[in-house]
């Protein structure tokens, strides 16, 4: 081995040719030793400084957008806890009890909504419970969302006309709110995407066969992945992220469920596409017209009424559509401060001749009157069911109510 007196011309040449610690048969600590033997320092020479660049989107401070609505039973007596919980879900559920459970036993349930002002993200801890969503329930409802369920822990067990679907850790359920089903879950944790089913429009709406499936395998993983990573971030994202997080959870939500269900093919579904886009423009333009039916839509389209409502079967059939829009319509025009328009004329503009119609039609749709969301709107607060004259705190069933607005 070289001597002492050697190492820093050495070190100095091994640095610039490394080739020769074959030739001296050195190894890096050996080096490293002859220079802590000479007492200097091992310095890297480099012609041009070193400028470290920070990574993109670090340092950025925003506002965070989104506070959830809280729902929980631990600061209620045991014997009302399951009471509350009934009423909380009335809007889209009847829940009740397994057979070997009793009010008086409790009933724990932490429940997060986060509206990302158009798509609600649902985190659920919750007891075992039976549920249900019967036909004349859909019947009278104006919520015909999509339902995405991932469970974190527990099971549950959903049924629609005899076909039972089974939902645990590492599968995704896809369940339409505009059709019944029933069925029963275990103690569970759980995280739901609830979708209007207007978002999927401009493809051509999430096929009906999608609905009381099960999603596994990678597009199953890749869905949960996202959807988990978009959890861990909800308290973070500011007003500008909410775009962006809602069109990469529609568009995987559709790539990753519409290719594995029965379908028509790539032609007819370009072609399908292309009607829906028309017929939403048609009736978007014509709201006003007291002549826009099922049967003026099937004219425009040249579509018989067997086609029409294949084409809308999806969003709960034509007329249900075009009532749903009118009163989006009205909603939105009611809730700017900047129109100060009656609500009879708000009425008229979306084709109701009478003032009472209107209100009876609008009541219906959103479970409060069109007077209320005109009252509340210069206060900023959602208007909810039987407070006429206090404006209001958003619940649960004002977010599924209105969520086609955005």
């Amino acid at each position: 081995m070289p001597t002492c007196g050697h190492n820093c011309a050495l070190i100095h040449r091994l640095v610039h040719q490394p080739e020769m610690l074959y030739h001296f048969s050195l190894t890096w600590g050996e080096i490293e030793a002859l220079a802590a033997d000479d007492g200097s320092q091992f310095v890297e020479r480099r012609r041009w400084p070193r400028v470290s660049q920070v990574p993109l989107g670090e340092g950025l401070t925003a506002s965070p957008a989104l506070v959830p609505l809280r729902f929980e039973t631990s600061s209620l007596p045991t014997d009302q806890q399951f009471a509350a919980w009934q009423a909380h879900m009335s809007v889209l559920l009847t829940t009740h009890l397994p057979e070997s459970a009793q009010p008086d036993d409790g009933f724990s349930v932490t429940q997060h909504v986060w509206n990302l002002d158009g798509i609600l993200i649902v985190q659920q801890d919750t007891s075992a419970f039976h549920f249900e969503r019967s036909a004349n329930e859909v019947r009278f409802s104006p919520i015909d969302h999509w339902m995405i369920t991932i469970m974190r822990s527990g099971q549950s067990w959903t049924g629609m006309n005899g076909q039972v679907v089974e939902n645990h850790p590492g599968l995704v359920e896809i369940r339409s709110l505009g059709q019944p089903f029933s069925g029963r879950t275990l103690a569970a944790s759980s995280t739901s995407l609830i979708i209007p089913a207007d978002a999927f429009a401009d493809r051509g709406g999430l096929p009906i066969t999608c609905n009381n499936v099960a999603l596994g395998g990678h597009r199953a993983q890749l869905l949960i992945g996202y959807l988990t990573s978009v959890e861990a971030s909800l308290g973070k994202l500011a007003q500008g992220d909410l775009a962006g997080v809602k069109a990469n959870l529609r568009e995987l939500v559709f790539d990753a469920i519409a290719p594995l269900v029965e379908h028509i093919d790539e032609k007819d579904n370009v072609s399908q596409i292309a009607l829906m886009t028309k017929a939403r423009r048609f009736i978007q333009n014509n709201l006003a017209s007291p002549d826009l039916t099922p049967d003026a839509l099937g004219r425009e389209l040249a579509l018989s009424r067997t086609r029409l409502y294949e084409l809308f079967e999806t969003f709960g059939g034509v007329a249900n559509y075009i009532r749903r829009r009118r009163m989006l319509a009205a909603h939105a025009m009611l809730a700017d401060p900047a129109d100060t328009r009656k609500v009879a004329e708000v009425g008229e503009v979306i084709g109701f001749d009478s003032a009472a119609n209107f209100s009876r039609a609008f009541t219906h749709q959103f479970g409060y009157s069109p007077s209320n969301i005109r009252k509340q709107t210069a206060t900023g607060a959602p208007a909810t069911r039987n407070t006429p004259d206090i404006p209001p705190q958003a619940t649960f069933e004002s977010l599924l109510l209105t969520l086609g607005l955005f």
